[in-house]
């Protein structure tokens, strides 16, 4: 866990508004525009892809959740459900670090404005499960690689008889999303795992081991997409239907691996299919694991044999401007577990000494790779074609430049499972997160620094902005075109700051620190997915953004209530000196995310209150009386003070912890 950063994880649902190819979802199609004169035309049909991604968590390995639906929501107030499979649909959400997994697909009308979403999970014991990390924070309540019983988990809003309990997720869009004629837009749901109120370990008197209060809703957003070529996907499985008679298209029946898994891994099949394309331009990487035969494909028709229906694949894929699928590379077996077996997981350890990393998989266990002078080092990026395919290095000398660091989130392949250790064949960096304390922030770059529980963990990268001229995504307010680095605060992913003075507006953003005395000291922190190869650092990490994150702080003491129609107060930590003021927000649409947390008879109840309503305003204020206990996440600013994210305030029972 990074010093300072809550216990934490991220849950993104990314439904992508493209006309797509592939199978699943109502196969829309494309009405013609030439209706008689005087008719009413059919409504353009648009198939919208459905995806769920999130972030990274250093405590656990496994967060499992089971989907049972997901339904979106018209501007008119009716609802359209996304077709899903009658099994429950598993997912380890510690494994979706900023990757989307393709679920499904929903047929709508272009044109149509949609305005918010509803997933729908099972909350029966045991649907959500958790398992530790293999090295989990300094002072975490749960030993490494655990999985935590279901009765020491509790799923808040709950409904349903036994057996069929179920808890609803509501999200309202953060800008209404118009279904397009053309693939160019990709919506971004974010349910914030990392948020104070998603799960709060509860102790019970007498006892050892604590309760983990899991609260789905009130940790929701929305973060607009603008270019479905951007969505990076997690890698697929499914089971081969057939190949089309030009040998350019592979169809496959969509499975999910069983989580949390088993051995040998099984398949979960999703009800779905899809239809995924060679790349005939660039070439598709080919991995047959039975004859142990790799190859660069434009056509399917050389690998046949590999892909018999009822064989298996694994397939990196990527959409094409027209909404189609395509594959980057190809895994093939005839056996589930065979392209299962691949380690994937947030790099634990990188050991330049030995020329070996550790990388933790899902049952909260490190696994040892050994890289030699053959292993190759690709950066998946789906945008350009060409990059995909192509190592960014090879062998030890990679890991010696120190490219490699704790957190990165790869999916490997190596030469024989059965080796101790295994050898990587190929390591796919899916996301380069560097994240943590912000420092010597200047107009030509920054220092990222993050401490973790093993000290050999620790790093200090001086990170380079990418190039003034770097196409980055587009502005998710006015939909123009961004250049260059850009940068916004946690939970509000629409004020984008970018431009000319973006660097030097982000320098003033983060130089500032709040201390409470005692060595009690907090500073800026953010989070960046870096890219490789930018002109700015053509042979190194460059950050095309930077989320400015609330740094969350120890269980604090109220010290200085409210005054009346005052929007601040102080708080102490224990062992600290002096008192620290705390400001809040009522303003609509930026206030400060505020939950009441009521402690009564061992039971604990989480309610989310808005408090630009002054019922909810005063109640907060009550909570804040001296000598109240309260949970601050916050960003320091340059005077001192710090600016709350998110209070979490307790009636009933004070914690202690």
């Amino acid at each position: 866990m990074k010093v300072q950063k809550q216990i934490g994880w991220t849950l993104s649902a990314v439904m992508a508004a493209a006309l797509v190819a592939c199978g699943g979802g109502g196969g829309g199609t494309t009405a013609t525009s030439s209706a008689p004169t005087g008719s009413t035309a059919t409504p353009q049909s648009v198939n919208v892809p459905v995806m769920l991604s999130d972030a990274t968590s250093d405590d656990w390995a496994t967060i499992g959740v089971k989907v049972l639906a997901i339904s979106l929501t018209k501007s008119d107030g009716t609802s359209v459900s996304v077709p899903l499979n009658n099994t429950p649909l598993p997912l380890n959400l510690a494994q979706l670090d900023q990757l989307g997994e393709l679920l499904s697909g929903v047929t709508l009308n272009a044109g149509d404005t949609y305005t918010g979403a509803t997933l729908t999970l099972s909350a029966n014991p045991g649907d959500v499960s958790l398992i530790t990390s293999a090295d989990p924070e300094a002072g975490f309540p749960e030993a490494a690689a655990t999985a935590v019983d279901a009765s020491r988990i509790d799923i808040q809003g709950a409904t349903g008889a036994t057996g069929a309990r179920q808890v609803s997720v509501s999200v309202t869009f953060a800008a209404p999303l118009v279904v397009p004629s053309t693939p160019s837009t990709a919506l971004n749901i974010e349910v914030d795992l990392s948020h104070p109120a998603f799960l709060n370990a509860h102790l019970k008197a007498g006892q050892t081991l604590p309760i983990w209060v899991v609260n789905f809703n009130g940790p929701v957003k929305h973060v607009p997409v603008a270019d479905l070529r951007q969505v990076l996907l997690r890698d697929g499985y499914g089971k081969v239907t057939g190949v089309s008679s030009d040998n350019l298209t592979l169809t496959i029946d969509k499975q999910l691996p069983t989580a949390p898994v088993v051995t040998p891994e099984t398949a979960v099949d999703t009800g779905k299919s899809l239809a995924i394309k060679v790349d005939a331009t660039n070439g598709t990487l080919f991995y047959d694991l039975d004859g142990k035969k790799d190859s660069t494909i434009k056509d399917f028709s050389s690998v046949a044999s590999a892909l018999a229906a009822g064989n298996y694949v694994r397939v990196a894929t990527r959409y094409q401007q027209d909404g189609s699928l395509v594959a980057t590379r190809v895994w093939a077996s005839a056996q589930f577990n065979t392209v299962w077996v691949s380690p994937e997981g947030h790099v634990l350890r990188v050991n330049t000494g030995n020329n070996q990393i550790l990388v933790a998989d899902e049952n909260g266990h490190p696994v040892r790779l050994q890289i030699d002078a053959n292993t190759q080092f690709f950066f998946r990026t789906p945008a350009n074609a060409l990059s995909d395919t192509t190592p960014i290095g090879t062998g030890t000398a990679f890991l010696a430049a120190k490219n490699l660091v704790r957190g990165f989130k790869v999916h490997t392949q190596v030469v024989d499972p059965t080796a101790s250790p295994m050898v990587a064949k190929t390591i796919d960096i899916e996301t380069a997160d560097y994240s943590g304390r912000l420092s010597s922030v200047t107009n030509a770059g920054f220092i990222v620094s993050s401490s973790f529980n093993t000290a050999g963990d620790d790093y200090a990268v001086n990170m380079a902005y990418i190039s003034s001229a770097t196409a980055n995504g587009t502005d998710p307010v006015s939909g123009a075109a961004l250049t260059g680095f850009k940068f916004w605060y946690e939970g509000y992913p629409t004020l984008v700051d970018s431009g000319a003075n973006a660097t030097s507006d982000f320098t003033k953003a983060t130089g500032g620190s709040v201390s409470f005395g005692g060595g009690y000291q907090y500073y800026a922190h953010g989070t960046t997915y870096a890219r490789w190869g930018d002109p700015a650092q053509t042979n190194g990490w460059a950050a095309p953004w930077v989320v400015v994150e609330p740094t969350s702080l120890p269980l604090a003491t109220v010290s200085s209530a409210p005054a009346a129609n005052a929007n601040s107060f102080a708080v102490t930590v224990a062992g600290g000196s002096q008192p620290v003021t705390v400001d809040f927000s009522t303003t609509a649409g930026s206030a400060t995310l505020v939950y009441a947390v009521d402690r009564s008879n061992d039971t604990v109840t989480i309610t989310p209150e808005d408090i630009t309503n002054s019922t909810n305003l005063a109640a907060l204020v009550a909570g804040l009386a001296q000598g109240n206990k309260v949970k601050i996440s916050a960003v320091p600013q340059a005077d001192g003070t710090l600016k709350a994210y998110a209070l979490t305030y307790y009636t009933g029972t004070q914690p202690e912890r």
